[in-house]
């Protein structure tokens, strides 16, 4: 299968009419740094919503750090697949890899959102955006740190996600939005024509630009 979007803003805006029935609503868009950032801010704006981050990391498998055996939430949340000790990951291990993204997550809030505590999706319709789905982990994981704190509706949108990783996503959330969910699936990046990577000064600019648009109503 080839790509199917251009670029990340491309398919933030489908995803955007994907979710037109929250327009008007005063939705919540929680965007997965770093990556789905910019998608989060082309959501929030054609939703008139607010944007934030919801951090997570995920753990990557020995010798293999792109692909995930878990993720943490910055509460130290930790969710663990199934087949994480399959491939060499044991307790020892998944401790240390643990305590290293959390303080990566420490990091970037300190930077992300420095003047400000996160925004509480608390009574709100919270759409926690990434900008695909392959293992499921890390979104996983946002979704159990957002729901904890008692949104009205928890949603989940992907553009892309892998069918087998969808179905267990769909689990921990009220409603799941993904445009492409192609049998044959190997890495997020596949699906995008230009897939660069966000910047973390990207992220600062995205996310003090929603800030003073809501500040200045």
């Amino acid at each position: 299968m080839g790509q199917v979007f251009e670029t990340r803003l491309d398919a933030g805006r489908r995803l955007a009419r994907a979710l037109g029935a929250y327009r008007g609503r005063n939705p919540l868009v929680l965007a997965i740094p770093r990556g789905a950032v910019p998608m989060g801010a082309e959501i929030a704006a054609a939703l008139g919503g607010e944007l934030d981050v919801v951090l997570v990391r995920k753990l990557g498998a020995p010798g293999s750090p792109e692909y995930a055996v878990g993720a943490v939430d910055e509460s130290g949340w930790t969710y663990i697949a199934d087949y994480a000790a399959g491939v060499g990951a044991d307790e020892d291990y998944l401790a240390r890899e643990k305590a290293a993204q959390l303080e990566l997550l420490r990091r970037r809030r300190a930077r992300y959102t420095p003047a400000r505590p996160p925004i509480d999706p608390r009574g709100r319709v919270a759409i926690v955006v990434d900008d695909g789905i392959a293992t499921g982990a890390s979104m996983i994981a946002a979704l159990h740190a957002v729901r904890a704190k008692a949104p009205a509706r928890l949603v989940c949108a992907v553009p892309v996600g892998a069918p087998e990783s969808l179905a267990s996503v769909r689990l921990h959330a009220d409603e799941l939005v993904c445009l492409e969910a192609p049998e044959e699936f190997h890495a997020v990046g596949q699906f995008y024509r230009n897939f660069k990577q966000v910047e973390d000064d990207e992220v600062v600019t995205l996310l003090a630009r929603s800030a003073q648009k809501e500040a200045h109503g």
